[in-house]
């Protein structure tokens, strides 16, 4: 299994660098960003490659719970926070493990196990995942997908019958597809197993044509062959 990248939100300094700390002594934990500003970790998550975030859940500028409704499940969560009473709340969504302040490293240690459970059952067993698109969760099979559009601020994943439109960027999207697919364009990524025909500068899913970036070109024939 690779290495977990992780992301620290809290608006607590000490707390911050404790566990910056834990983290590095863990050798399947890479810590990529920390902050006390969950704005900034917003901007963060969205251009940049992330797998866990420890989050806190009561911060002045965005809640814990709000951050999770923003970020959605594309990212997992162990949560921290020095309030024991928030914890049915954190719950109730996608998370890992609840941490309560002060956080020890036995107790850390605890919480990456159960991280790298999580993740290793992730690379072993998915074939699917969910997505939130028109106030619902959906349900969608990577082998259902055909390409996945780039539209400013959401992407469009397209299967053969319908399309969601999702709040996230190609970037995200890639750390979450299987090998199969890939980037062929700086807008598109497609499903290797749906390509139908490939010309010099397209490439035909069932009736869509889709552009290949100059750049992206000599990847896509390594993988094919």
């Amino acid at each position: 299994m690779n290495t977990i990248k992780c992301v620290i939100v809290d608006d607590e300094p000490l707390a911050i660098s404790l566990l910056e700390n834990y983290i590095r002594k863990i050798p399947f934990f890479e810590l990529v960003f920390s902050t006390e500003n969950p704005i900034l970790a917003l901007e963060y998550i969205k251009d940049n490659d992330s797998d866990l975030i420890f989050l806190d859940i009561q911060m002045p500028e965005l809640t814990g719970i709000n951050f999770m409704k923003i970020v959605g499940s594309r990212q997992k969560y162990i949560l921290t926070t020095a309030y024991s009473e928030y914890a049915l709340e954190g719950y109730e969504h996608n998370i890992i493990d609840y941490l309560l302040k002060p956080v020890s490293f036995d107790r850390f240690q605890k919480s990456a196990l159960k991280a790298r459970e999580r993740f290793s059952v992730n690379e072993e067993t998915d074939s699917h995942f969910f997505v939130k698109s028109s106030g619902q969760q959906h349900r969608l099979l990577f082998n259902d997908i055909l390409y996945i559009e780039s539209i400013k601020d959401y992407v469009n994943i397209r299967t053969e019958d319908e399309e969601y439109i999702v709040l996230d960027t190609l970037k995200s999207m890639e750390n979450q597809l299987p090998d199969q697919f890939i980037r062929i364009h700086k807008s598109f990524i497609i499903n290797l197993d749906k390509i139908k025909s490939i010309g010099a500068k397209k490439v035909m899913l069932s009736k869509q044509e889709i552009p290949i970036g100059d750049i992206y070109r000599a990847n896509l024939l390594d993988k094919l062959k």
